[in-house]
């Protein structure tokens, strides 16, 4: 990381920025005086800071983490700064912290230093050295990354461990990941302590998992099949857990439902994994070879997918199981996907069975919904619409199966009696299977699957949201055909316009999937006059009826999707 915020030239006093005439000294949570002169000779740290701030609330057990390593150095103070409503929330929040403060009642040399420092924003830590000299104002990060190891918080020091990253990097292995100064062992739900170097020559897999997190819980089940599947074949496969969060009890809760090793909760390794593998998404699975190097950044939707049959992860494997996943594709009819053993049919209204070869010929979307999401709520008015106009259309050759994500059959029943299509029924377990194949990651989703049983598109909703019936049959023609209406719509159109009645700045005509006109306060879609500095928005008809001398709107019709010449 950049010490951003850092000027070598500042340099300050900090018995006189910290203290005022009538006052000399800092306090502790006991009630303790100490002068402000035992500072002289350390690196001190100004700590600004709130209860009520959940960031600080985060942020605060790591720093006292850290300070708390340090204090066998005995040259690093902090000094608590606070930014707290009251007395008793002071109080509160002070009684946490193993460190000095400036009394809560001199809100003028509180409010000094908050100036004097440019807080903009808490938590907040600026670390100064020996000899008063500004370090850094960015020493939340520092701590975060680097932790005590960061101190005594130069930029030397800060380079130094970079490229102790760097060179982590270029010679990774087991022991570079997962071994700290402190630590050089893994440890089991009994709390057994397990070298890593145990671990070392096997192919072992890093999981981020987050134990409050829905996904990861769910994710579990199928992890441990594997992992249990592989051992029993006498595979050299092992799993260490990265837990993420500060949850303790629920990591524990967790902890002891799964076969494997873990590193301890709030490890500060844990977030240098984080760092170092750049982790964007959980459940994320991190492969590690033998040889200690990185096979694969993140395996779990392979798992998910594919089960054992993922393993080992090599770039091999994943050829394979590439060159299988195209060969079914191109062998996927609707019944491969919507059949399963005797489950042969979707319901209509009154739980009637309707057979899944009725439906082979027709273009099917596969709704995954619930009646508890507000945006699948907000969404079924959109489908119903387009749904109605499309087979009004196009000689009702579009069909709607909605999926369930419900919690009961009152809400399914509830849900799906406001719909005019088909659905599985609740808790039909081809739901996991049709899920599992479509990625499905969130709800609502809209798959479409066309007259032969193939996957047209598995972002149908966000197309419909944005076209409507015009999207349907969803193919990537039709969309190219939207795409060159819209070009066609806009041409003549001047790409600059101004319109000084109601906005000073030149508006670009611009693509704006959603918006509010700035002019006559009606949705457009498509294309505007935009303003991007000011976030400012002109229908064409607006814009365009201003300039030629017009009132707005004057030789255009607005469908409300559209603007349109007469």
């Amino acid at each position: 990381m950049e010490l951003e915020g850092t000027n070598e030239d500042a340099q300050y006093c900090v018995s006189s920025i910290l203290c005022k005439p009538n006052r000399d000294y800092l306090i502790r949570n006991n009630g303790d005086q100490v002068k402000a002169d035992s500072l002289k000779g350390r690196i001190v740290g100004l700590y600004f800071s709130a209860s009520w701030c959940g960031p600080c609330q985060r942020f605060t057990p790591d720093l006292v983490e850290v300070y708390n390593e340090l204090q066998q150095v005995n040259k690093f103070e902090i000094v608590f700064v606070s930014g707290g409503e009251d007395n008793e929330s002071f109080d509160a929040y002070f009684s946490k912290m193993p460190w000095l403060a400036v009394p809560f009642s001199d809100s003028e040399t509180r409010e000094a230093l908050d100036e004097l420092f440019s807080v903009s924003g808490i938590p907040h830590l600026v670390i100064l050295d020996e000899n008063g000299k500004l370090l850094t104002s960015e020493g939340v990060q520092v701590v975060q990354e680097y932790g005590s190891e960061g101190y005594p918080f130069t930029s030397e020091q800060i380079e130094k461990l970079k490229e102790q990253e760097l060179e982590a990097k270029r010679n990774q292995s087991l022991k570079s990941l997962l071994v700290s100064q402190s630590r050089d062992y893994v440890i089991a739900a009994d709390g057994k302590k397990v070298p890593v170097a145990e671990l070392e020559g096997k192919i072992v897999g890093l999981y981020f998992i987050l134990a409050t997190y829905n996904g990861c819980l769910a994710f579990n089940p199928k992890l441990v099949e594997v992992y249990k599947t592989l051992r029993e074949e006498g595979e050299n496969f092992e799993i260490v857990m990265i837990p993420l969060g500060n949850d303790e009890t629920s990591f524990i809760e967790e902890f002891e439902r799964v076969p494997w090793f873990s590193l301890p909760v709030k490890d500060r390794c844990c977030s240098k994994l984080v760092k170092y593998f750049e982790l964007e998404s959980l459940p994320t699975v991190v492969v590690i070879g033998p040889d200690g190097k990185t096979l694969h950044s993140n395996v779990a939707e392979a798992i998910e997918e594919h089960g054992v049959k993922a393993y080992p992860f090599t770039p091999e494997k994943f050829a394979e199981l590439e060159a299988l996943e195209k060969a079914k594709l191109e062998a996927q009819t609707l019944e491969s996907i919507l059949v399963s053993n005797d489950c042969d049919f979707v319901i209509g209204k009154d739980g009637i069975k309707i057979p899944v070869s009725d439906l082979v010929g027709k273009n099917i979307l596969l709704y995954f919904s619930a009646h508890w999401c507000p945006p699948c709520r907000a969404f079924m008015p959109k489908l119903i619409q387009a749904y109605q106009e499309i087979n009004r259309k196009h000689n009702n050759s579009l069909e709607v199966i909605f999926i369930s994500s419900d919690r009961d059959q009152t809400s399914f029943d509830d849900f799906f009696s406001k719909m005019p299509w088909l659905a599985l029924p609740f808790g039909d377990k081809r739901k996991e299977s049709l899920s599992r194949l479509f990625k499905v990651r969130g709800i609502p989703t809209a798959v479409a699957i066309d007259p032969n049983g193939k996957t047209v598109s598995t972002e149908a909703r966000e197309l419909i949201m944005s076209h409507g019936a015009e999207a349907f049959p969803f193919t990537a023609e039709r969309l190219k055909e939207i795409e060159e209406g819209y070009e066609k719509m806009a041409e003549g159109w001047p790409e600059k316009v101004k319109y000084e009645k109601l906005h000073e700045h030149e508006l670009v005509l611009t693509k704006r999937e959603v918006f509010n006109c700035d002019g006559c306060s009606e949705e457009g879609r498509v294309w505007s006059y935009y303003c991007e500095d000011c976030d400012f928005d002109l229908h064409p008809k607006c814009a365009l009826g201003e300039d030629e001398g017009k009132s707005p709107g004057e030789g255009w019709v607005c469908d409300g999707d559209k603007c349109y010449k007469e």
